[in-house]
């Protein structure tokens, strides 16, 4: 039913924006994983809205319950199932536009493909809401690929037109959460929290990107052709709502390359094989080659806006004008760069798993 990602590290969302409670179950999680509902709080605590970044004024507490899967502290290898619950929703606001698709949404779509019967509330199973869940996950993957020694990482690198300058991981780890956009370029970071304000006065919103790195990630994870870990990872990216381009490595920017300039160059440093350069993203014939991972996830600007727009109404099918007075955020890739990082997270520690890096009962 496309609820569920994974093969051996299984993760499936549940939950609507203003339902009772969004959350996911992990299955195939290995047994004795020191867990908490303290780790998993803390992920979703970066995921929160702040004020400094023009996040929604609907402030959910998003205390996580774990309801099965632990004990003692550890985990058992039975499904995880964890969630959130909705208290902070207002959907008086939304029941007028039940027959007027709200543009940039996915309204009309939803109501042709239900019959009208989808959760059309603050966008139902569509909104950014559901990924409360996705961080739920991460928190587990992210201590599960501790265990084989992966660390994945991420920062905000784009908003508007205000572009992040190259980092280091180790900027990124130092830098990227000492401030409200979450970029591990400080300077860059305050012309983005302007931007951002400058827009959220105008009553619109905007875009950018979200850059992820896993360091350490062994080669020979994935395998061709449907299965390749690009394609998998993309697939994770491509269920965030409000995703609409993903790129490895140089990405597009290898369309104006010549050969000589975009192969990656083999060398042996300390007994290790490397290359050079890393335009192929740490991915190369869908496999990982032993290089870090990098991906680019471009977000589009949010499509709540309070401007005046133009619609449809269903039922008249004549044309209304449209003023939403919902609580939206100005710009979501503040709060997307715990989703992204948490998304790569998962995928990666299902093909660990595939490749027996990850044990089914932890020592």
């Amino acid at each position: 039913m496309g609820n569920s990602i994974g093969k051996l590290f299984v993760v499936t969302s549940f939950g609507e924006s203003h339902g009772r409670c969004v959350g996911v179950v992990v299955d195939g999680c290995p047994a004795g994983l020191p867990l908490s509902q303290a780790d998993v709080q803390k992920e979703l605590e970066r995921r929160r809205p702040s004020s400094a970044a023009g996040g929604t004024a609907r402030r959910e507490q998003d205390r996580v319950e774990i309801l099965s899967g632990l004990f003692s502290g550890f985990t058992t290898g039975a499904p995880i199932c964890m969630l959130t619950w909705n208290k902070d929703s207002d959907s008086s606001v939304y029941e007028k536009f039940r027959s007027i698709p709200r543009p940039g949404q996915a309204d009309y779509a939803a109501f042709i493909r239900y019959g009208g019967f989808n959760d059309y509330r603050g966008g139902g199973r569509f909104s950014g809401r559901i990924t409360a869940g996705f961080v739920m996950a991460g928190a587990v993957a992210l201590k599960l690929l501790k265990r084989a020694g992966v660390e994945v990482i991420a920062h905000t690198a784009q908003i508007g037109d205000v572009r992040a300058g190259s980092v280091t991981p180790a900027q990124m780890r130092k830098n990227a959460e000492g401030n409200a956009v979450k970029c591990a370029d400080p300077k860059a970071a305050s012309r983005m929290a302007a931007l951002i304000k400058k827009v959220q006065k105008a009553g619109d919103s905007i875009g950018g990107i979200v850059e992820a790195v896993a360091l350490n990630v062994p080669a020979g994870l994935g395998q061709p052709v449907f299965e390749n870990l690009e394609g998998e990872l993309a697939r994770a990216f491509f269920s965030i709502p409000a995703v609409k381009g993903v790129e490895f490595g140089s990405g597009f920017a290898v369309a104006g390359m010549k050969g000589s300039e975009n192969n990656d160059v083999f060398v042996s440093r300390g007994g290790k094989i490397v290359t050079l350069t890393n335009n192929a993203g740490g991915i190369s014939g869908g496999i990982s080659n032993g290089m870090p991972i990098t991906a680019k996830v471009a977000f589009k600007p949010t499509a709540s806006i309070s401007m005046r727009q133009r619609s449809i109404n269903l039922k008249t099918g004549k044309s209304v004008d449209l003023e939403l007075k919902g609580r939206h955020d100005a710009c979501i890739v503040p709060r997307a760069v715990p989703v992204v990082q948490s998304m790569m997270s998962v995928v990666l520690c299902d093909f660990c798993l595939r490749a027996g890096l990850l044990k089914e009962v932890l020592e």
